[in-house]
């Protein structure tokens, strides 16, 4: 086993390496600069809208944001939860930590910048989603990177075949992703987390704990995607805001330590004191990388993951799922990325200039000890709470993420099969070292995010003007009778003009 461990760790470095070497990244943070500045920094003028349209409009009944009145779709606010349930996960605690000790305090500067652009590049994935998303043959939405690099990319002149590749590719990567970022990544950090607690023999409690989140999957992921979405809608709000009050108060008890933590952030993020030594180049290099790639390991934005549920929404503006993809890189890298990166910075738990662990302990044992530090044993219980939550909803996020990209290689009727893989792969993640997950997902996330963001720059003129479409409609007014692009589909455009169920 140990053998067959080692082989997977040197070839999956090798080929990290690659992934996520400075060509990658340049794509990764470039395809959201370039769309920030075509849509004109959308996420910054229009942020009020976004604000309006998403959260805001919870409390308006008429908007049909809440429930969906389509019986094979799901809500719009159903489609954030279980889009942050497959982003809020251990990224944003053991991912954080690690971001901190690996890359020092000035990652977390780069994990902003990757969210503030990041917002664009998940705007534009959920626009084409809905843009280019179909019926299958159950009735059910299917939309996602697949979709888009099928029938966008391949519309454009020589991308028939190189969109036909990418789409396939980007589907074999998402299944292998499901797997790692969306499974043994985290049913690893739930047995982590539990034997932090429980002293007893490891292997029995993984074992058990292995059972516990195989039943639970039974239930709900074979009840297909409506169970999925009303598991996540109960769950989802109640963890996001259970973790972050829990952290604020920590902040708070901490608060005349935070100017230090944001000071040693931004030192870190630009190092002036080691570029005056010659050194800066490297350490502001590691920052940024590892910034980078717990941000989108965190927020998923550029994998082109989240817009396979918000296609699934009861939606007709393709824009208007767009706000929705803003609001889920807000909420999981701004907010809740930034409480428990305040959360280690101001508890003492590591050197505040370099981020170096002081005890030795690392990812979720860092933030471990650093809320037991504020409360007690109490704070160990509250993490491991928060863990299996974030954890447990992941599972179910890309559980979702595994069936649509399985169905498109291999059709609806087959999807059983991918599901009884992936309910057996949770034992696979009970036993495989934490950090070898970790690895592993970090591989896939990249192997994704290639051929993704390949197809929203090649069909970023596009989202252009589905934006401004919907703006000169909506905001502006500039407009307002234009007619509104719902669909690349004649037969789509149609049957979404004619629905009564508002936006």
């Amino acid at each position: 086993m140990d053998n067959i461990t080692q082989t997977v760790t040197t070839v999956n470095d090798a080929v990290n390496g690659v992934v996520w070497g400075v060509p990658a990244l340049v794509l990764l943070i470039g395809t959201g600069v370039l769309m920030t500045v075509l849509t004109r920094f959308f996420q910054f003028r229009r942020f009020g809208h976004m604000w309006r349209e998403t959260i805001g409009g919870l409390f308006n009944k008429d908007k049909g944001i809440r429930k969906s009145q389509d019986a094979h779709s799901i809500s719009q606010f159903q489609s954030l939860c279980t889009a942050l349930s497959a982003t809020i996960g251990t990224g944003n605690i053991a991912g954080v930590a690690y971001a901190i000790t690996m890359g020092g305090p000035g990652a977390v500067f780069w994990m902003w910048i990757a969210a503030i652009v990041g917002m664009m590049t998940n705007y534009s994935e959920n626009v084409l989603g809905i843009f280019f998303r179909r019926r299958n043959e159950k009735g059910e939405w299917s939309g996602g990177a697949m979709y888009y690099l099928k029938d966008g990319v391949g519309r454009m002149k020589y991308g028939k075949v190189i969109g036909g590749v990418l789409a396939v590719l980007f589907s074999f990567f998402a299944i292998f992703a499901s797997f790692g970022i969306g499974n043994m990544g985290q049913v690893a950090s739930i047995t982590e987390s539990i034997n932090t607690l429980v002293p007893a023999d490891s292997k029995t409690v993984n074992l058990v704990t292995a059972g516990v989140i195989i039943v639970l999957l039974v239930l709900v992921i074979l009840g297909g995607l409506k169970r999925i979405a009303m598991t996540n809608e109960r769950i989802v709000p109640f963890m996001a805001v259970f973790f972050i009050i829990g952290s604020l108060i920590i902040i708070f008890i901490n608060i005349g330590k935070v100017p230090a933590a944001f000071g040693a952030i931004f030192k870190g993020a630009f190092n002036i004191k080691a570029a005056a030594g010659g050194a800066g180049g490297a350490i502001i290099a590691k920052a940024m990388t590892w910034g980078f790639k717990r941000g989108v390991f965190s927020n998923e934005a550029g994998l082109g993951s989240s817009v396979m549920v918000h296609s699934a929404s009861n939606v007709k503006e393709p824009v208007v799922q767009g706000l929705w993809g803003i609001f889920e890189v807000f909420a999981d890298t701004i907010i809740v990325c930034t409480c428990t990166a305040l959360v280690i910075l101001t508890t003492g738990v590591v050197d505040i200039n370099t981020g170096a662990s002081l005890s030795g302990a690392s990812k979720l044992g860092l933030a471990t000890e650093a809320f037991t530090k504020t409360f007690g044993t109490f704070g160990g219980v509250f993490l491991a709470v928060a863990v299996c939550l974030f954890a447990f909803t992941t599972i179910l996020g890309w559980s979702y993420y595994g069936t649509k990209a399985w169905e498109y290689l291999f059709g609806t009727k087959s999807t059983v099969v991918y599901k009884v893989i992936f309910i057996g792969m949770v034992a696979v993640g009970a036993i495989i070292d934490v950090s070898l997950a970790i690895d592993l997902s970090d591989t896939f996330n990249g192997l994704m995010a290639i051929p993704n963001l390949i197809g929203v720059v090649c069909l970023s003129g596009l989202v252009v003007k589905l934006t401004k479409n919907y703006s000169d409609r909506k905001i502006t007014k500039k407009d307002p009778k234009q007619k509104p692009m719902l669909s690349v589909f004649p037969e789509i455009q149609k049957e979404q003009e004619e629905r009564k169920d508002a936006d």
